[in-house]
């Protein structure tokens, strides 16, 4: 029983990760309908700016909020510079872009700090925690810490704020929102930066964890891909319910059924599963047409 619920416990500090990862990719699918498959890239790179930073001296927290800051502005520029021109365009056009995006991130990282894998330092102490029985790496909880704060921080902008509630307009019904004076095109490219900087949050909690290369966020953008899926891609507080329960899933199922080689598996199952029984996810509307 111990060991099922050291599983549970590790399961949702990497569900958090999955959970912030997904809510930045709801974020942009509320704004394009379509799936930012360049998410995972850009947390990466900003997390290797972050690296950068820290090894350049600063200290970590200074690091980290001023790679949050870096990250936003970067997200608020590729909207502005690359997506806006062609958001009119066909959906695949859009898709290609997407895509140009992974790629030219991936390819950046890799040539600027070479595809060898460096060690990111962890805020948190090294030394596990004990709660009874049961011991716990302050990472993992530390990490769950800084989730569920973004969270509170994202849910209290979206609801008690006039940017906040300006950007639900939007993601909702911009057509009424222009007219009622909203600026679609600025809340859009804020939408993009406050996904670029969650991601960056979710990369600089993960990168201790799985070490810093350009691909380390491939697999956890699959997880988040998931995550998303099975709380509802049009819900922001699903998606984070949908990442702790693939988390939960992915160490259960990873240690007692399938083992640890196939581990990746259980997102794949879990997307084509959400994709034929329930495509609009647990906490998602179900859109009805008549025709």
């Amino acid at each position: 029983m111990d060991a099922f619920l050291d599983q549970v416990f590790a399961g949702l500090a990497t569900g958090g990760i999955y959970a912030s990862v997904a809510l930045a990719l709801v974020m942009i699918y509320q704004a394009t309908h379509l799936v930012n498959f360049a998410q995972g890239e850009i947390a990466m790179f900003s997390t290797y700016i972050a690296w950068t930073l820290i090894e350049a001296g600063v200290p970590y927290w200074p690091a980290f909020f001023l790679t949050v800051a870096i990250a936003f502005i970067l997200g608020v520029l590729i909207e502005r510079v690359i997506v806006r021109p062609v958001e009119q365009a066909p959906v695949l056009a859009v898709v290609v872009v997407f895509i140009g995006l992974l790629v030219i991130f991936n390819s950046l990282a890799g040539w600027i700090y070479t595809y060898t894998i460096k060690v990111f330092p962890s805020p948190f102490p090294k030394l596990p925690l004990h709660f009874g029985a049961h011991s716990f790496s302050a990472h993992e909880l530390g990490a769950v810490g800084v989730t569920l704060m973004v969270l509170a921080l994202l849910y209290g902008f979206f609801r008690y704020t006039p940017l906040g509630l300006a950007m639900r307009a939007v993601a909702q019904n911009p057509e009424s929102s222009r007219l009622v004076g909203i600026r679609v095109g600025w809340m859009l490219a804020l939408g993009w930066g406050l996904a670029a900087a969650i991601g960056a949050i979710a990369g600089m909690m993960v990168a201790p964890t799985v070490y810093l290369d350009p691909n380390m966020m491939a697999g956890i953008l699959l997880y988040a891909f998931a995550a998303a899926l099975v709380g509802g891609v049009d819900n922001p507080g699903g998606a984070v319910l949908g990442g702790f329960i693939v988390g939960v899933l992915e160490n259960l199922l990873g240690a007692y059924v399938i083992g640890n080689e196939l581990k990746l598996s259980v997102a794949l199952v879990l997307i084509i599963g959400v994709l034929v029984i329930r495509p609009s996810g647990l906490f998602g509307k179900v859109h009805v047409s008549r025709v």
